[in-house]
């Protein structure tokens, strides 16, 4: 678990880079803004003292972000504890406020069934033939990983690269610096490539998705899938070239 913060450094290029592109592309439209029309708008917000609603769920996170240390069985077991209590403690009003729905996360979740369920024999067949894709390389890794994570949620991806990394490994000889039998600079770059490149579309990762049917039930216009391709495509990818000549090569 405590290996990932090996990840930091690749975590802080990323979004310091993608921080300052915002920041850029946020004041030269703010530049555009009507002053007048902004301050009027900001002079008409009611005062509110800052509150946060339903702090009783503080403890029911931590109680999910702790079962992260437990073994598995007992951890699903607090997390659907730590769910009901949320639901059983949480007055109503506060969902209806916040206009809370289960379809999002009902969304999300059979699209991740229909995932998982499809990758266990691709799992089972890389780790026997995985070596015999010819990637051998950390970037390749990265590339072949991201574009995979792209279409597909990344947890799944991960698993299936990792697998194929295990392959690769045994297939070479390497027995030294490995976790969980995957070349520590291979796992680096598919953990690298699985998240980062799961921004890419939509679908990409199961909370875009989410984050896509949330704004459209409250009546914000998203881009269509391809639209937000555009984005993607524009600032991620040059940034993930970036990424692969400091890191990988």
């Amino acid at each position: 678990f405590l290996w990932t913060f090996k990840l930091v450094v690749f975590w802080l290029f990323a979004v310091g880079v993608l921080l300052f592109i915002f920041f850029m592309i946020d004041n030269y439209f703010l530049k555009k803004e009507d002053k007048e029309n902004m301050v009027k708008y900001i002079d008409n917000i009611p005062e509110k003292k800052l509150d946060i609603a339903g702090k009783i769920n503080i403890i029911f996170l931590l109680m999910v972000i702790a079962s992260f240390f437990i073994p598995p069985i007992f951890r699903e077991l607090v997390m659907i504890i730590s769910a009901g209590l949320s639901i059983y403690f949480t007055p109503v009003v506060l969902r209806e406020e916040n206009a809370f729905t289960y379809h999002p996360i009902i969304e999300v979740a059979l699209l991740f069934f229909g995932i998982f369920a499809t990758m266990v024999p691709v799992m089972e067949i890389l780790k026997i033939n995985g070596s015999r894709l010819g990637i051998s390389e950390p970037w390749q890794f990265f590339w072949i990983t991201g574009a995979l994570s792209s279409f597909l949620d990344n947890a799944p991806t991960y698993l299936v690269f990792m697998a194929t990394a295990q392959s690769v490994a045994v297939a070479k000889g390497i027995t030294t610096n490995l976790i969980v039998g995957v070349p520590e600079v291979y796992l680096k770059a598919i953990s690298v490539g699985a998240v980062f490149m799961g921004a890419n579309s939509y679908i990409g990762n199961g909370p875009n998705f989410m984050v896509k049917a949330i704004c459209e039930e409250n009546d914000i216009k998203m881009p269509s899938f391809f639209g937000y391709m555009a984005w993607s495509i524009g600032i991620l990818i040059p940034l993930f070239v970036i990424i692969t000549f400091v890191f990988f090569k």
